[in-house]
């Protein structure tokens, strides 16, 4: 069910608005005041605001501008309920934020019209970021698995030379100490490359994950290193 927050100072107007939503199958939150519309947006996250414009202490424009500014309230879509029919007003509250305008009186063939097609485009502005939320996560765990699988390579080479090393009858002390410290380093590698994982508070999209270009990480760290082994 859509919930749906009427802001308005005048109580006929809230009672008569929350009657014909509720009536169509909608949960309505009401607010007397600009401040508390600001709180209960905040607290209930409605799925769309009716905003009247005409409000004392605190207009419904100003409201607008300072749910749209703040990044819990700004995708929410917001109908401004306005009297007004200047062409001024109305391009001031598309200028705040508002997604729609319904001049009063209204009819409810129009303000369900409207009401569904805020609620579409706002389902529709989701479903887009959820796909790159997804594509996000997609891109940072190629990313994350191509770095971390050039340290563990040289980790598994340093292994098996050093257990070549173990099988000869004159062990060189110096070549397994130098494999430990491909080791050594490849563990430091991987674990920058973790905290740099949980370091991140916001995530900052990139590329989409389809312009990613797979790379054969281990074939190339192999080839990197392959002198290096070449003696063990």
């Amino acid at each position: 069910m859509k919930r749906l927050l009427i802001i308005d100072d005048l109580p006929e107007n809230i009672f008569m608005l929350k009657e014909r939503l509720e009536h169509e199958g909608y949960e309505v939150v009401t607010a007397y005041d600009g401040k508390t519309g600001i709180a209960k947006a905040m607290s209930d996250m409605p799925d769309l605001i009716l905003l009247d414009v005409m409000m004392p202490e605190m207009s419904g424009i100003e409201v607008c501008k300072i749910l749209k500014q703040n990044s819990e309230t700004s995708d929410i879509p917001i109908i401004m309920v306005t009297a007004k029919s200047n062409a001024e007003d109305t391009k001031e509250g598309f200028e705040a934020g508002a997604f729609d305008y319904i001049k009063k009186p209204f009819e409810r063939i129009e303000l369900m019209a409207r009401i569904n097609s805020a609620l579409k485009v706002a389902e529709a502005h989701k479903q887009i970021v959820e796909a790159e939320k997804r594509s996000t996560y997609a891109s940072t765990v190629v990313i994350t698995n191509h770095k971390i699988k050039q340290p563990l390579t040289l980790m598994s080479l340093s292994s098996a030379a050093i257990k070549r090393e173990l099988n000869k009858e004159q062990i060189s002390k110096d070549a397994i100490l130098n494999r430990l410290n491909y080791i050594e380093n490849a563990i430091n590698e991987i674990t920058n490359i973790l905290n740099q994982l949980n370091a991140i508070k916001k995530p900052i999209n990139t590329e989409h994950i389809k312009a990613i270009k797979s790379v054969d990480v281990e074939k190339v760290a192999a080839e990197n290193i392959s002198d290096k082994f070449a003696d063990g």
